[in-house]
């Protein structure tokens, strides 16, 4: 089981152990904002933009020159202090928004493509994201918001969630309200997985790793660290692979999907791809730049491994997925975790579960409503 000192991330999941203090970043004042910038050298930076209202405080925006002008990886959640911080940040490194050529995406999440749309109006750049994630952003566009309200609400009925937990769900699938990130901007270029990204002057390959999103992908900088680092470039990770943390993973599925995924499996597949990159360095979407991916690979694998025998444990008796969650090991008690979260919580349990039958360890009980598991 997880101990003590994993905890609980309001936006999204994180199993993972603090590790660490953040390095200290450069601190440069623009008015009143405080703008924090990294300069990592080769022509690369990163930007601090502030998450609103979240325990992760921040996305790490990297800026990265090229012969084109400045290319941005993620741009940070679409709220207007974030934008100030952006603006700051770049003019602290001597470019501005008006500059940017173009914008790549690890993922489609809010905290990463929130900023894209408004960075593209003031700059006419383009916006490249791998077509899995790509595709949920344009399923997102055109859902009416109480579409998918009823299918959230019908989904966790099926795997055992009370009538109180559901009542609220039901209730808001009426609205005509619009959710956060309801319109994220549409990529305009296509992410493609192995190959190198346009960039003049620059070897930027993608490397798709799904599991976190299904379109998640890591970018290897195939060049010579500056500060002469042992091993293969400089990795862009995203959210796939954190220092201190683990991300979340959770159920891939919308309304109309009927396909059944692995998204645990593909994560731990896509770990070991990384393990077996070498990169000298890795500069993550979160936390601090760090050395020794293929270590912090190897953490991650048995850190899922364990979580796994661990709940194999509490499928001693058949287990709904809801009840299932309830009985994990949080950083708060289940009856304080809030409506939001513990729907997150329900999907990683799933997820976990998927992995679990898929490897021959558990099964649906036949005959079960809502669905129970057991370990075999």
């Amino acid at each position: 089981m997880v101990d003590r000192g994993y905890y609980w991330n309001k936006f999204s999941l994180q199993w993972g152990r603090r590790t660490g203090a953040a390095k200290p970043y450069v601190v440069r004042r623009d008015g009143d904002l405080m703008t924090q910038v990294t300069d990592h050298g080769g022509g690369v930076h990163s930007i601090k933009v502030p998450i609103p209202d979240n325990p992760l405080g921040h996305t790490l925006v990297h800026v990265l020159d090229t012969d084109r002008g400045p290319v941005l990886i993620d741009t940070g959640w679409d709220d207007p202090e974030a934008w100030d911080t952006l603006e700051a940040g770049l003019a602290a490194v001597g470019t501005e928004v008006a500059d940017v050529h173009g914008v790549v995406i690890t993922h489609h999440h809010p905290d990463h493509h929130g900023l894209s749309g408004q960075v593209r109006e003031a700059s006419g750049a383009w916006i490249a994201m791998h077509p899995a994630d790509t595709a949920i952003v344009r399923r997102t566009r055109e859902s009416r918001p109480g579409t998918w309200l009823t299918y959230l609400a019908a989904k966790l009925s099926a795997v055992g969630a009370p009538e109180e937990h559901l009542a609220p769900l039901r209730a808001g699938g009426g609205r005509a309200r619009a959710l956060p990130g309801s319109r994220p901007a549409l990529p305009d270029r296509e992410i493609v997985p192995g190959e190198l990204l346009a960039l003049a002057g620059r070897r930027l390959r993608a490397i798709w790793t799904p599991g976190h999103t299904p379109g998640h992908v890591c970018l290897h900088l195939e060049e010579e660290h500056p500060g002469n680092l042992p091993g293969r470039g400089r990795l862009f990770s995203g959210d796939h692979l954190l220092p201190g943390i683990s991300p979340h993973i959770g159920l891939y599925e919308g309304p109309d999907d009927a396909a059944v995924g692995d998204p645990l499996g593909d994560y731990l597949d896509s770990l070991e791809r990384i393990g077996r990159l070498g990169a000298a360095e890795v500069l993550p979407a979160h936390q601090y730049a760090f050395t020794d991916a293929a270590g912090r690979v190897r953490e991650l694998l048995g850190h899922h491994e364990e979580r796994l025998t661990g709940l194999l444990g509490l499928l001693a008796q058949p287990l709904t997925p809801w009840e299932l969650a309830e009985r994990m090991e949080w950083n708060r008690p289940w009856e304080q975790i809030p409506h939001g979260s513990r729907n997150i919580a329900v999907s990683e349990a799933e997820a976990h579960l998927r992995r679990l039958v898929k490897l021959g360890r558990a099964e649906a009980v036949p005959g079960s409503e809502p669905v129970t598991y057991i370990a075999v």
